[in-house]
Protein backbone atom coordinates (compact mmCIF):
# COMPACT_ATOMS: atom_id res chain seq x y z
CA UNK A 1 0.00 0.00 0.00
CA UNK A 2 2.97 2.21 0.81
CA UNK A 3 4.72 1.60 -2.30
CA UNK A 4 1.38 3.09 -4.02
CA UNK A 5 1.55 6.12 -2.60
CA UNK A 6 4.92 6.43 -3.27
CA UNK A 7 4.77 5.91 -6.86
CA UNK A 8 1.49 7.70 -7.88
CA UNK A 9 2.95 11.61 -7.58
CA UNK A 10 6.10 10.11 -9.72
CA UNK A 11 3.85 8.89 -12.32
CA UNK A 12 1.90 11.87 -12.15
CA UNK A 13 4.68 14.08 -12.55
CA UNK A 14 6.23 11.84 -15.81
CA UNK A 15 3.04 12.09 -17.31
CA UNK A 16 2.72 15.90 -16.85
CA UNK A 17 6.18 16.72 -18.31
CA UNK A 18 5.75 13.83 -20.87
CA UNK A 19 2.59 16.00 -22.08
CA UNK A 20 5.11 18.83 -22.82
CA UNK A 21 7.32 16.37 -25.04
CA UNK A 22 7.06 17.42 -29.10
CA UNK A 23 7.18 20.35 -31.12
CA UNK A 24 3.08 20.25 -32.91
CA UNK A 25 -0.73 19.76 -31.06
CA UNK A 26 -0.67 16.20 -32.36
CA UNK A 27 2.74 15.58 -31.26
CA UNK A 28 2.09 16.53 -27.22
CA UNK A 29 -1.49 15.48 -27.62
CA UNK A 30 0.10 11.52 -28.43
CA UNK A 31 2.67 12.05 -26.18
CA UNK A 32 0.58 13.08 -23.24
CA UNK A 33 -1.81 10.14 -24.48
CA UNK A 34 0.93 7.58 -23.72
CA UNK A 35 1.85 8.87 -20.57
CA UNK A 36 -1.20 8.83 -19.27
CA UNK A 37 -2.48 4.78 -20.77
CA UNK A 38 0.76 3.50 -18.51
CA UNK A 39 0.15 5.46 -15.30
CA UNK A 40 -3.94 5.05 -14.99
CA UNK A 41 -5.03 3.52 -18.53
CA UNK A 42 -7.75 3.75 -20.53
CA UNK A 43 -8.91 7.21 -18.89
CA UNK A 44 -5.74 8.31 -18.40
CA UNK A 45 -4.87 8.54 -21.98
CA UNK A 46 -7.51 10.65 -22.43
CA UNK A 47 -6.40 12.62 -19.58
CA UNK A 48 -2.83 12.82 -20.96
CA UNK A 49 -4.17 13.41 -24.35
CA UNK A 50 -6.12 16.60 -23.52
CA UNK A 51 -3.26 17.87 -20.79
CA UNK A 52 -0.85 17.84 -24.02
CA UNK A 53 -3.49 19.56 -26.41
CA UNK A 54 -3.84 22.31 -23.02
CA UNK A 55 0.07 22.86 -23.04
CA UNK A 56 0.46 22.67 -26.78
CA UNK A 57 -2.38 25.74 -26.75
CA UNK A 58 -0.43 27.64 -23.48
CA UNK A 59 2.81 26.91 -25.83
CA UNK A 60 1.20 29.12 -28.93
CA UNK A 61 0.32 31.98 -26.73
CA UNK A 62 3.59 32.64 -25.19
CA UNK A 63 4.82 32.61 -28.80
CA UNK A 64 2.64 35.25 -29.81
Amino acid sequence: MTRTFVFLPAAALLAASLAACGTNMEQRAATGAAAGLVVAGPVGAAVGAGVGAVVNEVEEDKAE
